[in-house]
């Protein structure tokens, strides 16, 4: 196992840090907190994140500081792997919990098979739109801007990705449990919508964590109380990857 630790305050390389992100946090407070710490110990230091996870979401995001942030767009384009939860039979214009529920109807006669058969169909390459409640760019402004004043941009760009695991778990209707690893640029939130859909009955996004990036797992976390802490007080906190 590979190991990455937060620097110590004698050293200008800057680390990868692990950090278990908490739900209703977005990653910019996260980078926020840790930057603040820094400063709070007397230490100048450059942090970003290696990929976006939404404030829904729980899990691993990886902090670069330092002169490690020049690596961020190594990391970023990694595979993910999530877990979570989809809420079949009802639909919401976030595609996750973010806002409230609409176009209920009964799921009593979806079967397992049926239910497995529709993740199956999602392996492979597709092409995705990003969701209206996003952080993408268009016209100068971020989609999720957009989105909260009612307004839609039919001409999002599609962007091609990759499935490669799309397994159910459990299945406790009207939820069904799951784990996906996908490629870079996936929205988790596109794919329970587009799940539903294909089972007739559309769906959403109940819960999400993400469990690893590349060879990085949350396992090997810390939380963002652990992280401030241990950089306050000067000592190392190693992160590792998986062998």
């Amino acid at each position: 196992m590979q190991e990455q630790g937060i620097e110590q305050a004698c050293c200008d390389d800057g680390a990868f840090l692990l950090v278990d992100k908490p739900v209703d946090w977005t990653s910019f407070d996260v980078v926020a907190k840790v930057r603040n710490a820094y400063g709070k110990s007397g230490l100048k230091r450059k942090v970003g994140h290696c990929g976006t996870l939404d404030p829904k979401a729980s899990g691993l995001l990886i902090l670069a500081t330092g002169r490690k942030t020049r690596e961020i767009s190594s990391l970023e384009v990694l595979d993910k792997v999530y877990e979570g939860s989809i809420r079949l039979g009802a639909l919401t214009q976030s595609h996750d919990t973010e806002t409230a529920e609409y176009g209920h109807c009964d799921t009593g006669h979806l079967t397992p098979q049926q239910i497995r058969e529709a993740a199956a169909s999602f392996i492979g390459p597709s092409l995705q739109q990003p969701p209206m409640h996003s952080a993408v760019w268009h016209n100068g402004r971020r989609l999720y801007e957009f989105a909260r004043k009612g307004e839609v941009v039919r001409e999002r760009r599609e962007r091609e990705i990759m499935v490669h695991r799309f397994e159910i778990t459990a299945i406790e209707l009207p939820h069904v449990s799951f784990v996906l690893e996908v490629s870079k640029g996936a929205y988790i939130r596109v794919i329970a919508h587009e799940f539903g859909r294909t089972l007739g009955v559309g769906g959403y996004l109940a819960s999400l964590r993400r469990t690893a990036i590349g060879s990085y797992e949350v396992s090997a976390s810390r939380s963002v109380q652990e992280t401030v802490d241990a950089i306050l007080s000067g000592r190392s906190l190693s992160s590792g990857q998986r062998s």
